[in-house]
Parts: C-alpha cells; sequence; structure tokens
C-alpha cells in the first residue's frame, strides 16, 4: 500500500441524452477524478478529446496577464489561457455528429486509432462560452475557476486550464534558480476540492509537431501529460486511445484505454483551504511519452513504471506541523495571500544540477517562512532529496522519489521547459483524503505520515461537495515569474543564493590569512585553500554544505575560524 499519490484531473465524456465529463487533477492515491456533465445538445455539446481543430465555434482564448520580473521590477504581459482539450466539444469534421457517446466510441467514425484521430474535430467556443459552460473567466491578472457551472444545457464541474504564450504555443517555464510567485484565494475551497497550480514536461506546441494526426496542438489543449502516466484520455500521441478500452468500474461515462501518456511533474500548490502540499515527480523519460504495460506503472506495477507516482511531498500538517495553515492561523485562508516558491541549484545557476525547493508566503505585508519540522531528529523546512529520504524512512513508504533520481532528475526536465497547469477538481476515488484528512483512512491517525489535514474521514464525497459546495471558486492572480528574490514583495526573501549574473559586492575582507564561515579544501583545523567570499554562504552551515558545495569540497568553518588563503 501507498500511502501518498497523485492523481492528475483526467476527463471522460460521452453523449447520448447526457454525457458525464470527469476530470482527474494531479496528485492523490487512486484514479482522481472531477465530473463534468452537460446535456446533448448538438451546438453547445462538450465532448471528448479529438485532434483536429474544430470550425463549428468561433474559438477563442481568454487573456490573463502575467509579469516577468528581474531585481529593477516587473513587466506585465498578455498571455492567453486554453481549457484541455477533454472538456472540449469533439465532433465528426464539419459536422455536429458527436465521435464518443456513454462509454463507447462511435465505431463508424472510430473504427481504428488513426482514423478516429483523422475524423474527429474539437471546438470550445468563446471566451463567454469559456465563462457560461467551464466556470472558467479572466479579468487583468485574476484568473478564477468556479467548481459548479449550471446552464440550460446541462452541469460542469472542474476544470484543467494551460497557460499559453500567444494563441498557438504553451508558455514554457524554466525554472531553476527562479522564483515563482502567485496570489491565491482558497477560502471558499472546503474538504474534498483541490484547486491546483502545477508544471508539467509537455510540448510547447501540444505534439502539433511531432504526431502527424494532431492537427489541433496547444490552441486546443492538446499533448497532456503527467507523472500519473493517464490512461483515461482519449488522445495520445495524435491517435486515439481505443485499443483495449474498458469502461470505468465508478463512472458510466468514462474509461480508460491500452496507452497512457507520462513525463515529469512539478506540483507547485494542491491546496484547499485545509491543508496544502507541494510535491515534485521525476521519471525516467523525458518529454511527454506514451507508455504500455508495466512502464504506465498500474496497480501492482505502481512502483516499477517510469515515474514516482508518490512523489517527494512536503505537507507541513502530515509532518507535525497543524497550527501553521487553515482559517485563523498563521497563513489565514479565510482571504488572499501569496505563495512563493524557489528552485535552488547547487551552483546558484540555471544551468546547475536542482538540490532544494523552498516555500514562503506573504499575507498582509507579512512574510511567513515554511514552519520547521523533524524526521530522524533532523530539522527541514523544504524539499531536499535528504527530507525525502528521511521521510519515506519515517513513513515506511517506497522511495520511487530517489530511485527515479530525485531532484536532479526534476531539475535536467525542467532544462527544456514546462507547462504551467491551473485546475479546480474534486476526488470520485480517493476523496481528496490524501490531502486534507487521514489517508489510507483504514490506519490509525497516530501512524506516521497517516495524517494528513484537520478534514473527517467522511469527507470529500464528490455528491456532498458538488451538491453542497457549488459555488466554490479558486481564484489565482498576479503571476510573477523571475530571478531569486524579486517576485514576492512584502518584505525580505528567505536568503537568496547570487544571482546567475555579478555576484554582490563581497564584506570586507579580514585580518590575511583569515577569514569566517565557509572554507574549501580544508584539514580538521579548518586551514583551507581558499574561503568563500560570497555572505550567503558564509551565513550558516546549511548554505555552506548545501547550495554551496556545488564541488563537494566545502567545509563549515563556523565563525571566526582560520583559513589560509
Amino acid at each position: 500500500k501507498h500511502t501518498h499519490t497523485h492523481i492528475h484531473k483526467h476527463t471522460h465524456a460521452s453523449l447520448s441524452l447526457s454525457f458525464s465529463l470527469v476530470a482527474g487533477s494531479c496528485p492523490c492515491e487512486a484514479m482522481a477524478m472531477a465530473s463534468l456533465t452537460v446535456a446533448f445538445v448538438l451546438v453547445l455539446a462538450v465532448g471528448t478529446r479529438a485532434q483536429q481543430p474544430g470550425t463549428q465555434k468561433n474559438d477563442q482564448h481568454p487573456p490573463l496577464m502575467v509579469s516577468d520580473c528581474t531585481a529593477d521590477g516587473c513587466t506585465s504581459k498578455e498571455h492567453k489561457v486554453v481549457i484541455d482539450a477533454n472538456w472540449m466539444w469533439e465532433h465528426k469534421v464539419g459536422t455536429y455528429t458527436n465521435c464518443y457517446e456513454g462509454d463507447e466510441w462511435d465505431k463508424s467514425l472510430c473504427p481504428d486509432p488513426v482514423t478516429c484521430a483523422q475524423n474527429c474535430a474539437l471546438d470550445a467556443g468563446t471566451i463567454d462560452d469559456y465563462k457560461s459552460t467551464y466556470g472558467v473567466s479572466t479579468q487583468g491578472d485574476t484568473l478564477s475557476l468556479q467548481f459548479v457551472t449550471k446552464t440550460q444545457y446541462g452541469t460542469n464541474v472542474g476544470s484543467r486550464n494551460y497557460l499559453m504564450q500567444d494563441d498557438s504555443n504553451y508558455r514554457m517555464f524554466m525554472l531553476k534558480n527562479k522564483e515563482f510567485s502567485f496570489d491565491v484565494d482558497v477560502s471558499t475551497l472546503p474538504c474534498g476540492l483541490n484547486g491546483a497550480l502545477y508544471f508539467v514536461q509537455m510540448d510547447q506546441d501540444g505534439g502539433l509537431s511531432k504526431y502527424p494526426n494532431n492537427k489541433a496542438g496547444a490552441a486546443y489543449g492538446t499533448g497532456y501529460c503527467d507523472a500519473q502516466c493517464p490512461h483515461d484520455l482519449k488522445f495520445i500521441n495524435g491517435e486515439a486511445n481505443i485499443l483495449d478500452w474498458a469502461p470505468s468500474p465508478t463512472d458510466p461515462s468514462s474509461g480508460t484505454g491500452k496507452y497512457g501518456t507520462c513525463c515529469t511533474e512539478m506540483d507547485v500548490w494542491e491546496a484547499n483551504s485545509m491543508a496544502w502540499a507541494v510535491t515534485p515527480h521525476p521519471c525516467n523519460v523525458t518529454g511527454q511519452t506514451r507508455c504500455q504495460g508495466t512502464a504506465c506503472g498500474d496497480g501492482a506495477q505502481r512502483n516499477d513504471g517510469v515515474c514516482d507516482k508518490s512523489g517527494g511531498d512536503l505537507n507541513p500538517y502530515r509532518l507535525g506541523v497543524k497550527d501553521f495553515y487553515g482559517k485563523g492561523q498563521t497563513v489565514d485562508t479565510s482571504s488572499k495571500f501569496t505563495v512563493v516558491t524557489q528552485w535552488i541549484t547547487h551552483d546558484n545557476t540555471t544551468t546547475g544540477n536542482l538540490v532544494e525547493i523552498r516555500r514562503k508566503f506573504v499575507q498582509n505585508g507579512k512574510v511567513f517562512e515554511t514552519p520547521s519540522f523533524q524526521l530522524a531528529g533532523t530539522t527541514y523546512n523544504s524539499v531536499t532529496d535528504a527530507m525525502v529520504n528521511a521521510q519515506k524512512k519515517v513513513f515506511n513508504d517506497s522511495n520511487t522519489f530517489g530511485a527515479r533520481g530525485g531532484l536532479k532528475t526534476v531539475g535536467d526536465h525542467m532544462d527544456n521547459g514546462m507547462v504551467l497547469v491551473l485546475s479546480l477538481w474534486d476526488d470520485y476515488e480517493a476523496h481528496m483524503l490524501w490531502l486534507d484528512s487521514d489517508f489510507p483512512p483504514n490506519r490509525p491517525s497516530s501512524q506516521p505520515g497517516v495524517s494528513r489535514g484537520p478534514c473527517a474521514t467522511t469527507s470529500g464525497n464528490p455528491k456532498d461537495v458538488e451538491s453542497q459546495s457549488p459555488d466554490a471558486t479558486v481564484m489565482f492572480s498576479n503571476i510573477r515569474f523571475g530571478d531569486i528574490g524579486t517576485t514576492s514583495g512584502g518584505g525580505p526573501s528567505p536568503p537568496p543564493p547570487p544571482s546567475p549574473g555579478p555576484p554582490s559586492p563581497p564584506p570586507p575582507p579580514p585580518s590575511p590569512g583569515v577569514c569566517t564561515g565557509c572554507g574549501y579544501n580544508c584539514d580538521d583545523s579548518c586551514h583551507c585553500g581558499h574561503c568563500n567570499t560570497h555572505a550567503f554562504c558564509d551565513e550558516s552551515e546549511k548554505n555552506c554544505l548545501g547550495p554551496c558545495n556545488g564541488g563537494n569540497n566545502a567545509k563549515w568553518c563556523g565563525p571566526n575560524a582560520t583559513v589560509t588563503n
């Protein structure tokens, strides 16, 4: 059994008198899904994924302002948002005939994977349709995702959306030695909901140039992948996923095919008003990759696949800090706050190895660091390989994170750029207990790693959440990306490493032959080949032996150490 897993929002759709479209998001221990149900009305019916661009509707992309930051300030630029192809209306090219109904494919249109992709087209609709049909709207730098959206045609639940740099390409983020910040309002998200922001290693054009039968591309939200290697995407690599298609045992209008689609995943933010987690997931494949059999890591072969499905998570509540996050707590989820994430490399450059992921919050002008916690007698407050390794041992979890290369693998895959995903979903399989309650629920909460949040184990049932909290909305705003320490505002950042540019001037040199702090190539008495002149490295043993120890030859000499230069 696995105590922490992730499932992404995967959409299932069918069309008959009505159709149900189910979405899954990022993390969880089973196939988590959020459902979308829309009545069968030909013009506005929302269908499954297709691989040809449609012309039956005036397809548009909502605009969203995003800022890039340097030490000189931040510059805002208009980007676009596109909903995943799974939510779009799929129909025969040039007609209103649907390609998939109930939990079955139209065999006349889809006799084989290639023919199906050639016959079926996608349409999403106008900016007004995004809001009225999907609950997705933008205003300036704010993206709002409404949970349940009812129209005369039916009911939509949840969505998964991608940030575009223009109308044809996703925005690619190079995250190493960078900082990413956003404001978020989760005040209306109860137990069982997940307003997620994360990165995956999708193709910039959604697979348009790579797969001949994918003529839709990023403009139509194609090419999704994640570390769960989902099988429920109906089109993968430009082909319909109809081989070995099996209806879902829990949802009569969804199913899974022979293939999954895998890639490294960086879960920056998975949260509601009760709990949050940050979780990197390394994979042994580079970029969006179609899998089958053992490589997908399904069921009992979970730990044998190409991806680390459980991830290296940091959830303070799970780690024993239960008074930091929530309504009325240090980070008060009854109002908006800022989330800041930093990806630190071993040599403080954009080309170095990823060695740490840091998190802080800013609210009402105050900065709150991730609280410290202990594992096996060692104190941590960020994601490092050492922290994850210790956590896996204490929680008795299989360390597939380390086996897939840990943070270095995640960082290596960041070099190719990653796509930003923003979603809202509920969980049909595990009820989001893996995020905000005791999980697995049949284990005692006193067992290390079981208690992940304050929600009851009876919470999170989608039927209850959808009926009791239909207006729940997550709002992401003021998205900023840039150099370490440039995006957060609201006070000082955690001590950053030097930027890739010229380092800050060193402090005045000490007496000849003597320096303090961090030395290199030292003997037991701290007589060293040279000493570090950067204040960040000299500040603490953690900095010296962590980010400043790229050559594995550093020694912490402490205050007033003697070093021979």
